[in-house]
């Protein structure tokens, strides 16, 4: 469902609306939110409340959800509420148990608000730290596709003062082979893995920083041992270009603006969140709640419709699928 105060039941009710039919699926979130964006949009909808996902029934107008909360009035749209942090965290949470539990394929997150789950007393910086923690991985990473490049993050959510500590050399390895795995998980039978630098122009031979040849190096080396096809580090303002022109198959990132910048500068429209590591399928769309729209109903679903096409293509590899909880 994603924050009650964003746009999150919006695009879930419109993508039911528009394409319902074409994977099962059903929402976990509050009755309540999720029945008021149903009716605003078409007043001829209904919602089917759901003990448990075998009680699903897919019928033409009729959406099924499964509670994980219970407000007892509507939180406010558009700004920060402890409410709806909490009513978006338990929603999670439930998703992940079904998800572990082999009841369902995967997950697809509706779009969540870290100051809103910190509000509520969750203190996680994103969806990427819940499903770390509660999700049975030993390691996970974030991947962010279109239809254009694909991006594997070795640091997520921190400041730049933190990279420097996080970015070690078993961050490296980390990304470098859940970014090969993940992309064979998506078809590419022998992926084209580009690392970028840290620095800029990667250092430049230790003008501009050692971090390259200490740490970076490396680790591709390491894992050009173990079969993967990986090069860099390249110079991270010319690597998503190669990439976009066919070069590489997808790029290891150092850091949350490195890779992220490039993927949204193509627009948020056909973009998703891929999380790599997990027994399960995990994506969301490639944006965040949207608090200046919400509530208009102008919010556009595409997003959201490529996160569920990428899970239902997404195959995770046996070893991911292991209980490692």
């Amino acid at each position: 469902m994603g924050d009650p105060s964003g746009i999150g039941p919006e695009i879930v009710a419109k993508l039911f609306l528009n394409r319902s039919h074409r994977h099962p699926w059903v929402v976990i979130g509050d009755p309540l939110v999720m029945s008021h964006a149903l009716a605003v949009l078409s007043p001829s909808a209904s919602l089917r409340q759901i003990s448990s996902i075998v009680d699903a029934r897919f019928d033409e107008g009729v959406l099924n959800v499964l509670p994980s909360s219970s407000l007892s009035a509507l939180p406010p749209v558009g700004q920060v509420s402890p409410q709806s942090g909490d009513a978006a965290y338990r929603a999670i949470l439930t998703a992940i148990g079904l998800a572990k539990a082999g009841k369902v394929r995967g997950i697809i997150t509706a779009p969540i608000h870290k100051e809103a789950l910190a509000s509520a007393g969750w203190s996680y910086p994103g969806h990427t730290e819940i499903l770390a923690e509660y999700g049975g991985a030993g390691q996970v990473a974030m991947m962010l596709a279109n239809d254009e490049i694909r991006v594997v993050l070795v640091t997520i959510h921190c400041s730049l003062r933190d990279v420097l500590r996080r970015a070690d050399y078993s961050a490296q390895m980390k990304a470098i082979r859940l970014a090969h795995e993940g992309t064979r998980s998506l078809g590419i039978a022998k992926p084209r893995v580009a690392v970028a630098g840290l620095n800029p122009h990667a250092g430049e031979g230790g003008l501009f920083g050692d971090e390259e040849a200490r740490i970076i190096a490396p680790a591709i080396t390491q894992a050009r041992t173990e079969g993967i096809d990986v090069s860099g580090p390249w110079p991270g303002d010319t690597v998503f270009m190669q990439a976009r022109s066919g070069q590489f198959d997808v790029v290891v990132a150092q850091y949350h603006d490195q890779g992220l910048i490039p993927v949204k500068y193509m627009g948020l429209a056909h973009g998703v969140n891929i999380t790599l590591g997990l027994p399960f399928v995990r994506t969301s769309p490639d944006h965040g709640t949207a608090f200046d729209i919400a509530g208009r109903g102008v919010a556009d679903p595409s997003s959201l419709a490529t996160a569920v096409d990428y899970a239902a293509r997404f195959q995770v590899p046996t070893d991911w699928k292991e209980d490692r909880s």
